[in-house]
């Protein structure tokens, strides 16, 4: 089989050489299959059926098991300890798995809707207040167990954080009252703006829900357990409890821990150069200045090299500005490195 199908390749116009490697062949080992009575495989295999291999009668047995209304919804991995407290063996999980598997019936076997793998739509934003991406960080408190909770806004094309609130709880209600303060604060019309967030519970509260539907926001979720489908937000989170500042001990009062969120806003937004907007802050490029700073660099790199073009092997740094940013992206040849989260 694997012969005719090069032959229709080649055929084709393709090469022995691509062919072999689009199939993960070398090209000696298909001439070594022609020189073999026309490639048909000469090995034997066993010459007697494995002693401990399961009788058709048993086989028929653990499909009866796996199919009757008491298991049909449970893994091999519940069915055989539910059978060995009734004291009953009728074959090990491995074999159950191995017979389901050559049945075809090896799927999620619940009533309950599986658990979906399907990557996040992909979100491209050309300019900001586009797409937002949020989450929800501990701060840990004086009190053994007990957690302050910062809520993080961030704009993914400029980085900017634009808006947060540190509170006592996890709350649909105080997420929803962010965002609604966040647009008045910036004096937007959120229509069309998509809200990226996981998959917890304020994200996907009613209040917060019906908020985001009243004021036209396009709400996107990550897949469950999949934190790079957040990449911007849990990028932030690191940075900010990667800080030098960020307290060794726990914030004594919710007071103090919005103190030294606010100086982290500042510096962020303000002070900080980011790596995946060619190294200006998230201010300069949410309000547009970053264009005339990344000239200008591009200006001084330029007469840097004509005063000694011996020390330049080829282009200067690249100072280019940065005009699409994509939230989970696909991956095609057109979404480059520099427009994930860094």
């Amino acid at each position: 089989m694997i012969l005719a199908v090069v032959d229709d390749a080649v055929a084709n116009g393709a090469t022995l050489a691509a062919t072999s490697e689009v199939m993960g062949l070398n090209p000696k080992t298909i001439g070594r299959w022609r020189g073999q009575d026309g490639g048909e495989d000469q090995r034997r295999g066993p010459k007697k059926a494995p002693s401990n291999k399961l009788s058709a009668k048993e086989r028929e047995e653990v499909l009866k098991v796996a199919h009757s209304a008491e298991y049909r919804d449970l893994s091999p991995k519940q069915i055989v300890p539910k059978l060995a407290d009734k004291g009953t063996y009728v074959a090990s999980e491995s074999s159950f798995y191995r017979i389901l598997r050559e049945e075809g019936e090896l799927s999620h076997r619940e009533n309950s809707r599986p658990a979906s793998s399907r990557k996040p739509e992909e979100h491209v934003a050309t300019g900001p207040c586009q797409v937002w991406s949020w989450d929800i960080t501990y701060l840990r408190s004086a009190l053994r167990g007990c957690f302050f909770y910062l809520y993080l806004v961030v704009d993914i094309w400029s980085r900017k954080i634009v808006g947060w609130s540190v509170e006592a709880s996890e709350s649909t209600d105080s997420a929803a009252e962010l965002f609604r303060r966040i647009c008045a604060e910036l004096e937007l019309d959120p229509q069309g703006l998509v809200l990226h967030s996981d998959n917890g519970g304020p994200m996907k509260g009613s209040t917060m829900l019906a908020t985001l539907q009243r004021l036209g926001v396009v709400p996107s979720f990550s897949r469950p357990h999949v934190s790079d489908d957040n990449a911007y937000s849990e990028s932030l989170f690191h940075t900010l409890k990667y800080r030098p500042s960020y307290p060794s001990r726990p914030f004594e009062s919710i007071e103090e821990a919005r103190a030294w969120v606010a100086d982290f806003v500042a510096w962020y937004n303000g002070s900080h150069l980011h790596s995946s907007i060619s190294f200006v802050t998230p201010e300069d490029r949410h309000s547009g200045r970053d264009t005339l700073l990344l000239e200008r660099r591009r200006q001084v790199y330029e007469q840097a090299r004509r005063g000694h073009p011996e020390r330049w092997s080829g282009a200067t740094r690249n100072w280019e500005h940065v005009e699409k940013v994509r939230l989970n992206p696909e991956r095609t040849a057109d979404a480059g490195y520099e427009e994930l989260a860094a």
